[in-house]
């Protein structure tokens, strides 16, 4: 039964997550929060201010006791809005790392989408109907179209509760006019998503984080039930809830049930985001859900971790998806991309003895096989560099940034350059990793040698493995020439003995 961690760094508050993996499913075990408002500096002036991080580390350090009591198995702590924003985020990283040894994901907005999709969705049944998911944080808004479990659209909108209050809401309570702009400009991002909305004909929303929670302890004040009965908030009521949380000062806000003194601070700007958000898209309200970014994270573990679940060939969907739209966005050759990745998940399996990689490599050799060739989209001179830039930066759902990089250092060394020490992109990865990859971009420079005609002249590649040698026999499609197939791989014969202390020879069968 093992036990994992999520931490989540938010630009308003930091939470905590731990969970046993009970056979499919995982429970819940210890749970924690504190608001920080790590963001606030951010959106003002740029930077995470000391006070912010102080209070941030404080908070961490108990977060890193709870888990060491707990002897979790694996922790992810991932970072959001303010740090995407922050000018001054590897500060706050580095103490991070050297008061709790962990090293921080600062992940993209997209990606925080498809983890709270991900934590909203694993393990349940799914509605046929299309649903809009909305997450709103302190810096940022995720919204999410999904049907079946499956998301069609994803957007981040800068529309985050500390962001826009320190931006637009400057009175207590704000002024008419403060309150008139910032609708006109949570109407103006949310055209961003509404025609997709429209187009998938969404007729309900799920909503996550503290705000909305708030929100629905509010509608059930209102209605003077209990907080925590009611989850449902119609269009209608969250309109009469915006109208009147603007019009009552943050004293009056503190004492709604559920809202809370820190809540109540921003309590105005989220309310507006919600409202307009469902004005927009002609939705009839939402149901708020407790579950958020860290059960995402904690479903991406437990995936990892039990290679057969349905979370795992969800991620796996979703890898595949986003790889396909950045070769069609990119240009790149679909069918000699698919070509290459065959081959190269052949040689990959075909010589695990000699190469001894992960199994995890495997994937990661046939992503850099599809999008290898990204780079020709800005300019064929440098093209390798290009590729290295585009991969490691891209929205690839579903990779951590430092499988990104991973797969973009074997898909940058397809030139004339070799891996070496001293590279970027070689000292931007673990130590672990930095021998796996130069083995890795052998195996993809064979698989590239074999596809280098682009005409399928290769038929079969039969790899074999002995006698401190390794073997190629390259059977012809019909009558087709391999010379320029077989000069491609022979030309790397010296490399080749470099990293696997094998020599390498051809055959034609």
């Amino acid at each position: 039964m093992p036990t994992f961690a999520a931490v989540d760094i938010g630009s308003n508050s930091v939470r905590l997550k731990i969970a046993k993996l009970r056979g499919s499913k995982l429970h819940a075990i210890h749970e924690d929060r504190e608001v920080t408002r790590l963001g606030e500096g951010v959106f003002r002036q740029g930077f995470v201010t000391p006070e912010a991080m102080a209070a941030t580390i404080k908070v961490l350090r108990r977060f890193h006791r709870a888990i060491q009591q707990t002897a979790a198995d694996q922790v992810r702590v991932v970072g959001t809005s303010a740090l995407r924003d922050a000018r001054n985020s590897l500060a706050f990283l580095e103490w991070v790392r050297s008061a709790t040894g962990w090293t921080v994901e600062i992940i993209s907005g997209v990606e925080e989408a498809r983890l709270i999709h991900m934590g909203l969705v694993a393990g349940r049944r799914t509605d046929k109907a299309a649903v809009l998911m909305m997450d709103l944080g302190g810096g940022s808004c995720e919204l999410t179209v999904s049907q079946r479990g499956q998301i069609r659209s994803t957007v981040s909108l800068p529309l985050g509760a500390v962001r826009l209050t320190n931006e637009f809401l400057k009175h207590d309570p704000p002024r008419r006019g403060e309150v008139k702009r910032l609708r006109r400009f949570v109407q103006r991002e949310a055209r961003r998503i509404a025609p997709r909305v429209a187009a998938a004909k969404v007729r309900s929303a799920i909503a996550t984080s503290g705000t909305a929670a708030a929100l629905a302890a509010t509608a059930a004040h209102l209605e003077k039930r209990p907080a925590g009965q009611r989850s449902l908030v119609t269009r209608a009521e969250m309109g009469q809830i915006a109208k009147l949380l603007a019009k009552s000062p943050v004293a009056e806000r503190q004492q709604i049930e559920g809202i809370g003194p820190r809540r109540a601070e921003i309590i105005v700007a989220g309310a507006l985001v919600y409202h307009e958000l469902l004005e927009s898209c002609h939705l009839t309200g939402f149901r708020y859900s407790p579950l958020g970014l860290r059960d995402g994270l904690l479903a991406q573990m437990a995936a990892d971790y039990d290679k057969g679940s349905r979370s795992r060939k969800q991620i796996e969907s979703e890898r595949w998806e986003s790889i396909l739209q950045a070769v069609q966005h990119y240009g790149v050759d679909r069918k000699h991309a698919l070509d290459v990745r065959a081959s190269a998940l052949y040689l990959f399996k075909a010589l695990r003895s000699l190469h001894r990689l992960p199994p995890e490599y495997g994937e990661w050799i046939g992503a850099a096989a599809m999008l290898y060739e990204v780079g020709d989209f800005l300019n064929r001179s440098g093209r390798h560099r290009h590729a290295y830039y585009i991969i490691s930066n891209s929205e690839i759902l579903g990779y951590t940034p430092q499988q990104r990089r991973i797969i973009a250092a074997v898909a940058r060394y397809l030139g004339n350059s070799r891996p070496a020490a001293e590279d970027g992109p070689i000292k931007a990865l673990e130590p672990a990793d930095r021998a796996n990859v130069q083995k890795a971009v052998m195996v993809l420079r064979l698989a590239r040698g074999l596809n280098l005609g682009r005409v399928g002249a290769v038929r079969e590649v039969r790899a074999r493995a002995q006698s401190g040698k390794v073997l190629l026999t390259l059977v012809p499609r019909g009558r087709a020439a391999v010379d320029l197939e077989l000069w491609a791989v022979e030309r790397d014969a010296a490399y080749f003995r470099e990293v696997f202390g094998r020599e390498l020879s051809t055959a034609v069968s």
